[in-house]
Order: C-alpha cells, then structure tokens, then sequence
C-alpha cells in the first residue's frame, strides 16, 4: 500500500502545483522556461503514474475488503464512467457546449469516475486510489472554477458539431476501454 500512497503523492501532487504554489510554478517557468518545466512536469508525472499503477497491482494482491457494495452499483458505476468519458473528450474537441459551460470537463469526468468506482468496489486499495483521486478533483475544480471567475476567463460557444463530435468520441472511447482495454490493462472486466 506504501508504494501506491508513494504514488498518489507524487502525480497528484505534482497536478496540484497549480492549486496550491501557483506563485511557484510562475517563478520555476520563468527561470527555467515552459518547455524545460514541461518536460519536468511529465517526468515526475510519469513517475508517479508508474508508481500508482505498480503500488495499486501490489495492494490488489492482499485485498481488504471495507464494504460490499450491492451488485446494482456496478451498472451506476458504468454509467458515470460512460458519462465521465465524454466529458473528458469534450476536454479536447473543440467548441462543445460542455467545456464552455463546465470550463474543466475533464475534472468533473474524474469526479464521475472516482465515484462511480467508489460505489461499485469496496476493498481498501479502491477507496485509497478512487478516494484521493476523488477529494483531489473535487478541490481542483473548485479552485480553477474560481481561478476562471477573478480571471474573467470566457470559452468559445458550442456548437452542435462540437457536441457530436465531443459524444461520438467519448463513446467509442468508452466502448474501447469497457468492452476490451479494462480487462486487458487492468485485470478486470466491468462487463462481468
């Protein structure tokens, strides 16, 4: 568990650099400059990435079971995940409604995911990686919502095309994942 926690840390914190030091993340860029701090970012990104994938496979092998949560909360899970597929594509696509109405879709596809997985699975490694994942979507949102306000910040319009596009994408996305890429990558299969 020690490994997972490790890396949890490490890329959720290094992602929340912007919330909590943002002051520091301007002084870093400006002495180092924006492509050096990318490359920076992504590595210690990656890093932490490799760590919660390693760490949650490790804890996976001695599962402690917290709750058992009923059956039916497998398919809510499903839907939020479907649903959390399509916001973070309308992170991407490009003059959709929903990224000109929520301003950071992929947080809130994040807040869907980690608690439509919270719900469907009750061991401990669960609650510690969709758990942290969830608090830290939650507060990000929240502070780049306000961040957006004092800024003024406005995004394009949607347009329908954009929204097509934005919910063809993440259904395909999410048909790839469910239906093929969890029980490959992860172990599991949500269709089960």
């Amino acid at each position: 568990m020690g490994i997972l926690i490790l890396g949890l840390v490490i890329f959720l914190g290094v992602h929340s650099v912007r919330m909590f030091a943002d002051g520091f993340r301007a002084k870093t860029i400006a002495r180092l400059g924006a492509n050096p701090w990318r490359i920076l970012y992504s590595l210690v990104s990656i890093a932490g990435f490799v760590l919660v994938v390693w760490g949650f496979g490790l804890a996976r092998q001695q599962p402690v079971l917290l709750y058992a949560p009923p059956p039916a909360l497998k398919h809510v899970n499903m839907l939020f995940t479907l649903i959390a597929f399509v916001l973070v594509a309308a992170a991407y696509v490009p003059r959709n409604h929903i990224k000109a109405k929520l301003g950071h879709p992929m947080l809130a596809g994040i807040k869907l995911w980690a608690l439509g997985h919270l719900l469907a699975t009750g061991f401990l490694h669960d609650v510690v990686l969709f758990g942290a994942f969830l608090v830290w979507a939650i507060a990000d949102f929240a502070v780049s919502r306000r961040r957006d306000r004092l800024n003024g910040t406005t995004r394009p319009a949607g347009t329908l095309a954009g929204d097509l596009a934005t919910v063809l994408i993440g259904l395909a996305a999410w048909a790839a994942f469910a239906f093929w890429l969890h029980l490959r990558l992860i172990g599991v299969s949500p269709m089960a």
